[in-house]
């Protein structure tokens, strides 16, 4: 037991607003007091370091205490964000926040906690009543013109988890400097039980918290049907399954495909209902293995041609193609190979159909981006399309970052993604959009099924056009306060003592975006490390800014001759294990 922990957890508990977390915390701190050693390990993890905005905000385990999602915390965090937009914009109060969440554990509470703090600093607060995918909520904010959006989720995490994402004036996700702001801010707040909270009910009742209306809703799915490239109505109808894992999207990506003509849709009813425990997946991520599980079962029922899954917030989109070599063979398309078959859609039909229907003119200069841990494969394939390109560091909040930056000088984004299954497909969400990429997808299908074609034969074309490459992840995860010191020493380690081969080959390049290379790559600084071999191959390592993970990413290329897909196909996965195996020898070295 140590006596500065206990004192640390009961000033928490003295200036926790949540009843709950305090008879929580109060319980494990009788247990450490008694000696219990698990007990007095989890309050040093709990008060170790506050939580701290990352990737997308703040994310972590739901509890009590600093390193944790509670009431708490998050109101700290609304507080920061209301005298951040208050501070720098001077109509913030006016233009208000929209605050949205998910169907997860707190979510509801979090959330309702969040709007008293707004609304107690005088900002206006538009409320989605019911959980909704985060792409409805960050569209409602720029259709409101909202100061802010705040939304609560932990998108793809295990079920303990849970998450505040919060977007700024632009309807983007914050980006230095302002959430350099908003941490300052919230180190300097007053003690939580100071923090001003008007009650919800007195909120409503003054008109400082609006319940968003369904037309607001309803403008997001006329908005993204308005980017839709395919013909109305679809000119095949594919038989498609989807899944929402619990989550939140069923009746939007539903609603959203109907509106296309899309006829043939199977729900997995399993796991359509929001539930936050996700009782039929072990991890409610699509890329897990076994998430799939009960999608793929329906679909070879249904002699489905696609399968598309949602993660539980429906910003991203998993896709499985039948193998047309037997009915229930599916293969689950890479995060890379659904970001490619986007963009080649986009940047084809694009110039063909925009401007006709009420759709936009196509820009004069198409822009596209993705994360630098996505395939290197979308330069050359923008190139061949006639459209800029370049890569940001992971994150959608990059993307937009960079989308925004560009506009000046001409350049329109048409297109975004990140290997982990985040597509934007137009500009009216800024940031990842699982119902948008929906859309997309299922008129892609349409498209290729009317010509006696399959995406998979589309993923073919793209790659005798621009060659072949295979992709691989190597994740190391380690929860904790050890986990986070082993995956910081692997970095240490490498940055040091950077290897000298990989897979057997030399490497003949090295990039770490945590020194002066980032600038001279047009970067910000992060902690990313990026080798290159002579052949093309690239392996990127960094820590992942919303999982206790570090993560690995490879890629190899191989030239296509004579046709023959099959045989880069072959070298370029070899090549790919080859440095994979190498990796996983090497972590295992580092203690």
């Amino acid at each position: 037991m140590s006596e500065r922990l206990v004192e640390l957890a009961k000033a928490w508990m003295a200036d926790d607003p949540d009843a709950e977390s305090r008879h929580e915390l109060a319980a494990i701190v009788a247990r450490s007091i008694a000696g219990d050693a698990a007990a007095t390990a989890d309050l040093n993890e709990r008060f170790a370091a506050p939580l701290e905005f990352g990737t997308a905000g703040l994310r972590g385990l739901i509890g009590a205490g600093p390193g944790r999602m509670n009431v708490a915390t998050v109101m700290q965090a609304a507080a920061a964000v209301a005298r951040d937009a208050l501070q720098q914009l001077p109509d913030a109060a006016t233009r208000g926040v929209v605050i949205g969440r998910d169907a997860r554990i707190k979510s509801d509470v979090f959330a309702r906690a969040a709007a008293e703090v707004f609304a107690a600093h005088g900002m206006h607060v538009y409320w989605i009543a019911k959980a909704s995918p985060t792409p409805v909520c960050a569209f409602l904010g720029r259709a409101k013109g909202a100061a802010a959006v705040c939304i609560v989720t932990a998108s793809h995490n295990p079920p303990d988890y849970n998450g505040f994402k919060v977007y700024g004036p632009t309807a983007s996700q914050i980006v230095p400097p302002q959430d350099e702001r908003i941490r300052d801010l919230r180190a300097a707040l007053e003690p939580t039980l100071a923090i001003p909270r008007r009650t919800f009910s007195e909120a409503v009742r003054e008109g400082l918290i609006e319940i968003v209306g369904h037309q607001d809703l309803l403008a997001y799915l006329q908005a993204i049907d308005a980017q839709c490239l395919g013909d109305y109505p679809p000119p095949a109808q594919v038989a498609a399954v989807t899944t929402a894992l619990h989550g939140v999207g069923h009746t939007w990506v539903a609603d959203a495909l109907t509106r296309r003509g899309h006829r043939h849709l199977f729900a997995v009813l399993a796991q359509a209902s929001p539930d936050g425990r996700f009782p039929t997946v072990r991890f409610p991520n699509p890329e897990e293995k076994g998430a799939l599980d009960l999608a793929l079962e329906l679909a070879r029922a249904k002699a489905a041609d696609v399968v598309l899954a949602n993660d539980p917030d429906t910003d991203r989109l998993c896709v499985a193609v039948r193998d047309a070599s037997s009915p229930t063979s599916y293969r689950v398309l890479t995060g890379n190979e659904t970001g490619l078959l986007l963009a080649d859609w986009i940047l084809t039909e694009g110039p063909k159909k925009a401007g006709r229907d009420g759709l936009e003119a196509w820009p004069d200069k198409p822009f596209v981006a993705c994360s630098l841990v996505s395939t290197a494969m979308l330069e050359p394939l923008a190139a061949m399309r006639g459209a800029t390109y370049a890569e940001v560091l992971t994150g959608f909040k990059w993307i937009w970052h960079k989308a925004l930056e560009v506009a000046p000088a001409g350049a329109t984004f048409v297109y975004g993604f990140e290997e982990a299954l985040g597509y934007c497909v137009g500009r009216a969400v800024r940031d990842k959009d699982g119902v948008g990429a929906a859309q997309a997808m299922m008129d892609l299908a349409a498209f290729e099924k009317a010509q006696g074609r399959t995406l998979l034969d589309r993923l073919d074309a793209i790659a005798l056009a621009i060659g072949v490459s295979h992709t691989d992840q190597v994740t190391l995860t380690l929860p904790g306060l050890e986990g986070m010191a082993r995956i910081a020493r692997v970095m240490k380690t490498w940055r040091a003592s950077p290897p000298e081969t990989l897979g057997g080959l030399a490497i003949t390049r090295r990039r770490d975006l945590a020194s002066a290379d980032a600038e001279a790559a047009g970067l910000p600084r992060g902690d990313v490390l990026t080798w290159w071999r002579a052949d093309g191959s690239r392996v990127i390592a960094r820590p992942s800014g919303t999982e206790p993970k570090l993560k690995v990413y490879v890629e190899t290329k191989s030239a296509v001759t004579a046709g023959d897909l099959a045989t880069a196909r072959t070298a370029a996965k070899a090549s790919c294990e080859a440095i994979s195996g190498d990796i996983r020898a090497r972590i295992a070295a580092i203690d």
